[in-house]
This record gives C-alpha cells, sequence and structure tokens, in this order.
C-alpha cells in the first residue's frame, strides 16, 4: 500500500486507463436497466495516505443509448472508497486489507419513470450500486494484492493484470 499511484499497474488495461500518475477512468461494464443498456465511466483520483490510500470519484458519466446519456446532465454522484491495511498481529507478517466505500447519487427522476413510485426507483438505483460494489470492490482488492505480489517479487513491468472479466 505504499507504492505510489504513479507506479501501480494499471490492473485491468481493458476497463481502467491511467490519465496521469494519480488518475485513473473506469469502464465499469455495461448493465440492463429496464430497456436500457448502460455503461457508467468513473474517473477516479488516487490520494496515499498513512496505512493505506483512498479512491475519490472526480467525475462519473453513463455511456449507453441516446436516452441514456441525455441524463448526464440530470444526476450527480460522489464517491470516496479507502482502502487501508493493518497488521493483527505484529508478530505475524499476515495483514488485513480492508475497503470503506460511501456511495452517494442524487438523480432527476426522468419523465418516463415519473409514473414508478419514488421508492421503487430509489430501491432498484440501491440494489445496482450494492451489485456493482459486491463484483467491483473483491475484484479490484485482488488485483491489487497481485500487483502488491508482483512489486515485491521484483517485477518492475508495471504491466496490466486484468483479463476484462468481471
Amino acid at each position: 500500500m505504499s507504492l505510489p499511484a504513479s507506479q501501480y499497474s494499471v490492473l485491468d488495461a481493458e476497463r481502467i486507463e491511467r490519465v496521469d500518475d494519480n488518475t485513473f477512468r473506469c469502464y465499469v461494464y455495461r448493465l440492463k436497466f429496464f430497456a436500457f443498456e448502460v455503461c457508467p465511466v468513473l474517473l477516479v483520483r488516487v490520494e496515499e495516505q498513512p496505512n493505506g490510500c483512498s479512491i475519490n470519484l472526480v467525475s462519473c458519466k453513463l455511456e449507453g443509448s441516446p436516452i441514456v446519456e441525455a441524463q448526464n446532465d440530470k444526476f450527480d454522484a460522489s464517491m470516496v472508497n479507502r482502502l487501508s491495511y493493518d497488521n493483527k498481529n505484529s508478530d505475524s507478517a499476515v495483514q488485513q486489507l480492508t475497503s470503506d466505500a460511501v456511495i452517494e447519487v442524487s438523480i432527476e427522476i426522468p419523465f418516463a419513470f415519473r409514473a414508478l413510485p419514488v421508492q421503487a426507483i430509489e430501491s432498484t438505483g440501491t440494489q445496482v450500486l450494492e451489485q456493482l460494489l459486491k463484483l467491483m470492490l473483491p475484484r479490484f482488492m485482488a488485483q491489487l494484492v497481485k500487483d502488491y505480489q508482483a512489486w515485491a517479487t521484483g517485477n518492475t513491468s508495471r504491466q496490466p493484470l486484468g483479463t476484462g472479466e468481471i
């Protein structure tokens, strides 16, 4: 976790691209939402912190059908994911990697969905975000461990380690 973000491998070159030393563009996989296909594209910045790092959402846009992309100016999202490690026992070489993510999304309900109860829309949105976190965070953390192991064994190639699969 003490490796500067500028030296991270791209982890998954099919889904993550480096913008600068600390900023990455992440293409979340395409998902179906009612009859629409949506691909969130996140711009995140990594900030180094003692015992870990913080991944902060800079911006989020939606890619997909024209009606989906028209929603980009009708929502706002924020996210902070703090990754930290801890030596549970100072005599042990085992460390625990912890992720604490907070996501907030505000959206103006599109006219086509105004007939639906707000609670149903909020519930669906919450479920989609929960599923994304359940899929993406463990995968990201596993790739972070692989990247660390490669770095710790002297591999300085910083080659992408992911396959693009979710």
